[in-house]
Parts: structure tokens; C-alpha cells; sequence
């Protein structure tokens, strides 16, 4: 049995870890009390995480995907996600002149999001079969830093492509307004990314534990040299692995654009970051975690700016938003230092 001892900074982070939990509900009894928002406001900042949740549980189970195969951290897995924004752009573009977007705006919607699906699915294999397959047996630092460089190529790609502009998505009126679910008015673009989300998370838990390329992915994850002497084509299997992140990356990106109403190059960096964390707090190689993480984020970044901070007048508190992702990231990787096994 292991021993563990409580180092100094151990006892610091715990000190830290109060302090933050303390002022947490003290802030959040004070807005609470303070009425600054009505029941329906807070129904809609829920609901709103929950959105944006599901976007970054999407992006995230990229990454948990690839750690889970080659214990590395895919950096270009965001502008993998913008890609596929912009694809749906134009395709959206050219149905809207064609007027086929307003005649049939589901299946346009439907094409939309699988065009961007496929591009960005066919980027991510192309990243790794350019960038990361001849790296395979290269120390972890150096795929690392060529992630970092295929972030920065396919971003400035894309900068070069299609300007420095935003660029509008089209208009869906069949998205304006609310519906009700169980009795809960929600925006209709919400509810369209989040049972878009789920199906697609629900889709991809059967494909990897029912499915003979998902069994093969998980034999993979576990040992690469057993599972190629079992006769599976380990190669194979990482493009597939690469392959269907993207495609997951891609379909998040248009389902952003659509209730947003805009794409950029550098659209990618945030989300990707965010998405990150996401799998490292759902600990990451865990599909079920990178689910849970994502939407975790979502939540957090929505409900805790207005939780802390609407009761004292601090004026915008939603512009917080990136603040509180980047803490959880920060405070995830700092426990892990809390308790450390004794020699």
C-alpha cells in the first residue's frame, strides 16, 4: 500500500481551494438575495450553458480520442473545428443564392452540417497521416510542438483562403423564436445544438464500445504492439480514431455558426482551449468524462460570472466568461500536485 505525505504546497493549494469554495458562496448568497434576475433569466443562462456545453463536449472528445490512442495532445484539434465552421459557411452561402435554404431549411441544415462534418473529418486525417504518423515513435515533446505548428498552418491557411474578416452565416427562420420542451420555453437554435449533441455523443459511445473498429480503437488505446500482433491494423485505427474526432469537431463548428451567425480564422483557439480543459477535468482518455467536462465548462462559464458578480453591480459580467474556463484548467492541473505518493 502507498503512502502519502502533505506537502507545503499541498497545504497552500487546500488553503486556496477554501478560500475559493468560501468566497464562492458567499458571492453567491449575496446575488441570490440581491434578486438581481428573475427565475426566467436564470432558466435562460442555464439553458445556455447547456448549449454551449454540448459544443465543447463535442471538440473535447477529439482530444480524449487521440490521448486515448497515442497518449498526445492534438493543439490543432480547435482549427480543426474552425474549418469545418467555414465549410458550412459556404455551402449555407450557396444555398441561401439558390433559395434551396429557404425552401428547405432542415435538409439544408442537415447538409450543412455534414459538409462541415466531412471537411474537418478529412483535415484531421490528413493531420495526422502529414504531421503525426512519420512522429510516432519520437519523443512526446516533438509531436507536441509540430501540434502547436499545424494550429498555427492550418489557422493561417485559413486566414489566407478566406480574409481576415468575419464572415455572416445565413439566417434561419425556422430557428427564430422558442419551443417548449417538458414545459420549458428554449431558444429553438439552443435545443437544435443540444439534441444534435447528444445524438452525435450518443452515436459515438455505441460506435466505440459495439462496433468492431470501436473494440479495435479500445485495444489500441490499451497496448499498440499486443493489438498489432492480434492482427489489427494499428495505423488504421489512429486515422479512423483522427477521422471521426474531426468529423465530431466539424459538426460543432457549424452548429456553433448557425446560432451565432458568424465564423473568423482565429474562431478555433478558444473553444479548443476550452474544449481542453473540458477532457482534462473529465479526465482525459474518458469519452464518458469528456461529455460530463464539456458540459461542466458550458455551465460554469455561463452561471458562475452573473452567480458571483451580478450582486455586487459589476457591470458585463458574462466578458468573465474565459476567465472562469481558464481557472478549472488551472486549479485540475494544480491538484494533481496536492498529494503526492511518498518514496
Amino acid at each position: 500500500m502507498r503512502r502519502f505525505r502533505i506537502t507545503t504546497l499541498g497545504v497552500v493549494q487546500t488553503v486556496l481551494a477554501i478560500v475559493i469554495v468560501v468566497g464562492f458562496v458567499v458571492s453567491a448568497s449575496f446575488t441570490i438575495s440581491a434578486g438581481k434576475l428573475t427565475p426566467d433569466a436564470w432558466r435562460d443562462i442555464v439553458i445556455f450553458g447547456i448549449s454551449t456545453g454540448s459544443l465543447y463536449a463535442l471538440i473535447a472528445l477529439g482530444y480524449t480520442l487521440v490521448y486515448g490512442v497515442l497518449l498526445m495532445i492534438n493543439f490543432a484539434h480547435g482549427d480543426v473545428y474552425m474549418f469545418g465552421a467555414f465549410t458550412g459557411f459556404f455551402v449555407g452561402d450557396y444555398l441561401a443564392h439558390t433559395e434551396f435554404l429557404s425552401a428547405n431549411p432542415v435538409l439544408a441544415i442537415i447538409i450543412m452540417v455534414a459538409a462541415g462534418a466531412l471537411t474537418s473529418l478529412l483535415v484531421a486525417f490528413l493531420l495526422e497521416r502529414i504531421a503525426y504518423r512519420p512522429l510516432r515513435r519520437a519523443p512526446r515533446l516533438v509531436p507536441l510542438i509540430t501540434a502547436i505548428g499545424a494550429s498555427l498552418f492550418i489557422s493561417n491557411t485559413a486566414r489566407g483562403f478566406y480574409g481576415d474578416g468575419v464572415k455572416a452565416y445565413p439566417r434561419f427562420e425556422i430557428l427564430e423564436g422558442r419551443i417548449d420542451i417538458l414545459g420549458i420555453p428554449i431558444l429553438k437554435g439552443h435545443a437544435l445544438v443540444i439534441s444534435a449533441a447528444v445524438i452525435l455523443m450518443v452515436v459515438l459511445y455505441w460506435f466505440v464500445n459495439r462496433t468492431r473498429t470501436g473494440r479495435a480503437m479500445r485495444a489500441v488505446s490499451e497496448d499498440k504492439d499486443t493489438a498489432a500482433l492480434m492482427g489489427i491494423d494499428v495505423d488504421r485505427i489512429i486515422s479512423v480514431t483522427f477521422a471521426v474526432g474531426g468529423m465530431l469537431a466539424g459538426a460543432a463548428g457549424v452548429l456553433y455558426a448557425i446560432v451565432y451567425n458568424q465564423v473568423i480564422w482565429s474562431m478555433g483557439f478558444i473553444p479548443g482551449i476550452k474544449a481542453f480543459t473540458a477532457a482534462v477535468l473529465g479526465g482525459i482518455g474518458n469519452i464518458v468524462g469528456a461529455m460530463l467536462g464539456g458540459l461542466l465548462i458550458g455551465m460554469l462559464e455561463s452561471v458562475a460570472p452573473v452567480l458571483l458578480l451580478q450582486g455586487y453591480d459589476v457591470p458585463s459580467p458574462n466578458q468573465l466568461r474565459d476567465v472562469i474556463a481558464f481557472a478549472v484548467l488551472v486549479l485540475v492541473l494544480a491538484t494533481s500536485l496536492l498529494r503526492k505518493p511518498a518514496a
